[in-house]
């Protein structure tokens, strides 16, 4: 048959190479074992046409025949992840040929609105499947490297906001607020005057109702509201994982923005990641085509000399610059690990398809954290040629809590 040869050619090749722990169950019965291990990942090909996906594989065509139920596979995740990885950047040898560039993206807001509302709508109850009791969607801090995910992510919140020097009475615009975490713990432990915007209605529904329930509307708003929008000024600003989405070409206006809101002896944190190549090329393999597709629409990753000197240009100075690679690693290995757990329990909450979209994406995640393909960058920073009186001598301070 037309397949078989091909299919042949492949294996052998494979094996010569690779030695995988994966087996291929076909759609006659027959089974393949690619490695001398016992297998740990299953493919099952339901049709000879699922061949294509195999044959030159990236992982943006693995995952979409994933997604769209092409390829049934089975398995641990992380070994799932961990062998179509070592398929696709196999694959990807052959055709000697490198993930292509970035191509920016218009940024309007209503194009803005709706991809942020594709991914962060898909329901609370979603989220609260996988993140900590405090629905902080960004990378946590680990002070030891085995705190539990809650006790990460309050440390996360804890040093940014000591980073920043807050101090009772201070005004604070947190920019992308998420779930409002960050806003409810400078209300609390600051006595700082908060406001949290979003695109997200369900974040911003959900933020509100907790913080009515803490008493703390004095305090906090959270507003409905793009950050082009934002009006006022501010002794701090934090941007926690939302700049991913103001787009390449746009920043320059986000950093210029932001400088207008920011007092003139005030401090800002961008919390955010950043690609690792300097030609700001998609992430390795096909896994930026996937995420692009599946996930972000409209995300774009910047590199962080690109974000230093986008600030610079904008008129901030930066002060300091931490990068949490590893500690975003261990998050969405947690993630991913919480996500599986409560399996049965997410089949509920959404249709087959978001399901597969997010299974794969969080254990990928953390496999792209891991092998440096992306990173997470905490930049703090203030207006250029200002005094920084605001802050102490040494980085010391920001561990003193």
């Amino acid at each position: 048959m037309w397949w078989q040869k091909k299919l042949d050619r492949w294996v052998s090749h494979v094996r010569a190479h690779l030695a995988l722990p994966l087996r291929l169950q076909l759609w006659n019965g027959h089974q393949v074992d690619l490695g001398g291990a016992e297998p740990e990942v299953t493919i099952r090909l339901p049709k000879p046409s699922a061949l294509a996906y195999l044959l030159e594989p990236s992982l943006a065509s693995l995952g979409r025949a994933y997604v769209e139920g092409k390829l049934e596979v089975e398995g641990r995740l992380r070994a799932i992840v961990e062998i179509a990885n070592q398929l696709a950047q196999h694959g990807q040898r052959q055709r000697s040929r490198l993930g292509r560039l970035f191509i920016p993206r218009a940024h309007s807001k209503a194009q803005d609105a709706r991809a942020i509302a594709y991914h962060y709508d898909v329901s609370n109850a979603f989220y609260q499947s996988f993140l900590d009791q405090a629905m902080v969607y960004s990378c946590a801090y680990f002070d030891q490297g085995d705190e539990d995910l809650a006790t990460a992510q309050q440390k996360k919140i804890d040093h940014i906001l000591t980073k920043i020097a807050l101090q009772p009475g201070h005004t604070l615009l947190d920019i992308g607020c998420g779930w409002g975490a960050l806003v409810i713990r400078a209300a609390q432990r600051f006595n700082a005057q908060c406001v949290g915007i979003t695109l997200s209605r369900q974040q911003q529904l959900w933020a509100t109702e907790r913080i009515q329930q803490l008493g703390l509307q004095d305090r906090i708003r959270i507003q409905l509201l793009d950050y082009r929008d934002v009006h006022g000024q501010y002794d701090r600003i934090t941007s926690v994982g939302m700049f991913e989405h103001v787009g390449l070409k746009n920043l320059p206006q986000y950093f210029q923005k932001l400088n207008q809101l920011l007092a003139d002896d005030g401090l800002m944190m961008n919390h955010g990641i950043c690609t690792t190549n300097t030609d700001q090329r998609t992430a390795r393999y096909g896994a930026g085509e996937f995420i692009a597709q599946y996930v972000f629409p409209q995300g774009e990753l910047p590199h962080i000399g690109t974000v230093l000197r986008a600030m610079q240009d904008s008129g901030l100075e930066t002060r300091d610059v931490e990068n949490l690679r590893r500690h975003y690693t261990r998050t969405c290995a947690l993630w991913a690990d919480n996500f599986e757990r409560n399996d049965s329990h997410i089949r509920t909450l959404v249709n087959e398809k978001t399901y597969r979209i997010w299974r794969i994406y969080l254990a990928g995640c953390a496999h792209a954290f891991e092998h440096d393909w992306v990173a997470l960058y905490q930049v703090l920073c203030g207006k250029a040629g200002r005094n920084s009186a605001a802050l102490p001598w040494s980085r010391r301070y920001m561990y003193l809590q």
